[in-house]
């Protein structure tokens, strides 16, 4: 296993299409590092800060971004799969269109983020912070959001099929358009005091 990184700083450094897997980083910040078409798989960031870097259309494969800050970072075409961000937060970040597969973003802190049209599916993110987040025509399937903020959350023509809609009050969310099942109509029915014969 690769020795750990911790306490560094990254500045300004070129690492396009840099293959990152196995490093381990530990509170270490990166500011305006280019990380265009990296790669990573079983990578570790532990309470790192990323500022202005571009993840632009990296993939990243089992790898962790734990209680991690990303700062107007720029993750166009990223794409996540098997990866842990829980407790990470992002502010003022560019992410769409983003796809996730499977992982664990429990935590996650993306407060009115614009998610329009990105793809999340099999991805636990329990208890994350989505207030306000604009998530249009986004396909948000099999997803764990039990206990998560959803409050002003726009899913106007979102798929959400096969998620845990428990958290959703349907009274505070833009719902036009989005797709449930029956079983998930129940849960929002039940929500809205509803009694189901």
């Amino acid at each position: 296993m690769a020795d750990q990184i911790e306490g560094e700083r990254f500045s300004g450094e070129d690492w396009y299409g840099e293959d990152l897997a196995g490093r381990r980083y530990a509170g270490c910040e990166f500011s305006g590092v280019d990380l265009t078409e990296a790669t990573s798989a079983g990578t570790t960031f532990t309470e790192c800060v990323f500022r202005n870097v571009k993840f632009n259309a990296s993939r990243h494969a089992d790898s962790a971004f734990l209680r991690c800050e990303f700062l107007r970072c720029n993750l166009f075409e990223t794409r996540f799969d098997g990866c842990k961000l829980v407790g990470s937060r992002f502010h003022e970040s560019q992410l769409r269109p983003l796809r996730v597969e499977d992982g664990d973003w429990s935590f996650v802190s993306l407060p009115g983020a614009d998610l329009r049209g990105v793809t999340i599916r099999r991805v636990r993110m329990r208890e994350a912070d989505l207030s306000g987040a604009d998530c249009e025509g986004a396909t948000i399937v099999d997803v764990d959001l039990s206990g998560a903020r959803l409050g002003r959350i726009g899913l106007v023509r979102c798929d959400l099929r096969g998620s845990d809609l428990s958290a959703l009050d349907p009274r505070d969310a833009r719902l036009a358009g989005a797709i449930i099942s029956p079983d998930q109509a129940m849960v929002v029915a039940g929500a809205l005091g509803f009694e189901l014969g």
